[in-house]
C-alpha cells in the first residue's frame, strides 16, 4: 500500500516537472516572437514604372530595340515572325525563324534559331485561336534582362511587332497605362520638339 502511494506521488511530482518545464518554453517562445514582432520591416524597394508602350531589346537576336506594347490584358508575350520552320538538331526540337524589327519596314530582316519549349493554343483579340510555337529568350528593358516565353505568330495587321504579356512583367514592373517610353528612347532616337501652336 505505502509503495502504491510512493509511486503515485513520484508521478504526480514527475507530472507536475513535466507542465512547469513545457510552460517555460512556451513562456520563453512568445516573449521571442514578440521581441521579432516588434523589429520594424525593411520598406520594399518600389517597382520601376514603365509605360504602355516601351523599347525592349533581344540580345540573343541581335535586336537592339523593338517596339513593344506592354499589355497587361494580355497572359502571354508575342512576337512578329514568319517563314517559321520547325526542324530537328541533335534530338531537340528547334524553330527557325524571320522577324521584322521595325514598324513600317519590310525590308529590314533578322533570322533566329532557339530551342521550341512548346506548342500552345493562343487566343487573339479577335477570338480567334491558333497553336504557336513557344520559345524561351532573354529581353532587355529598363536596366533589367531575364528570359520570358514567347510565342511566334505574324503580327502584319497589328501596330506593334512585340506584345509584352503579364508574364513577363509581373511582379517586375509598376504599369502607367497613360504614358510611354518611360524606360527610355531607342537608340539613337532623337527627342520630339514641341510643336508651337500658331493662332491665325
Amino acid at each position: 500500500m505505502r509503495a502504491t502511494q510512493r509511486q503515485a506521488r513520484a508521478g504526480s511530482l514527475q507530472f507536475v516537472r513535466l507542465t512547469a518545464a513545457t510552460c517555460r518554453v512556451v513562456f520563453n517562445f512568445f516573449c521571442l516572437s514578440q521581441r521579432f514582432s516588434r523589429v520594424p520591416r525593411l520598406p520594399r524597394k518600389p517597382k520601376p514604372l514603365i509605360g504602355w508602350r516601351e523599347w525592349v531589346a533581344i540580345p540573343a537576336l541581335g535586336i537592339a530595340a523593338i517596339k513593344v506594347k506592354v499589355d497587361t490584358g494580355a497572359r502571354s508575350s508575342a512576337l512578329h515572325a514568319f517563314n517559321i520552320e520547325i526542324f530537328e538538331s541533335g534530338g531537340q526540337d528547334m524553330v527557325r525563324f524571320k522577324v521584322h524589327p521595325f514598324q513600317n519596314d519590310t525590308r529590314t530582316t533578322v533570322e533566329g534559331v532557339a530551342p521550341l519549349i512548346d506548342r500552345r493554343t493562343v487566343r487573339n483579340s479577335a477570338g480567334q485561336s491558333t497553336i504557336r510555337p513557344v520559345i524561351l529568350i532573354e529581353i532587355e528593358l529598363a536596366g533589367q534582362r531575364w528570359p520570358i516565353e514567347l510565342t511566334l505568330t505574324r503580327r502584319d495587321a497589328m501596330g506593334f511587332r512585340m506584345l509584352l504579356g503579364r508574364q513577363a512583367v509581373r511582379r517586375r514592373f509598376q504599369i502607367e497605362p497613360a504614358r510611354s517610353f518611360l524606360a527610355g528612347r531607342a537608340p539613337g532616337q532623337l527627342p520630339r520638339k514641341k510643336r508651337r501652336r500658331t493662332t491665325e
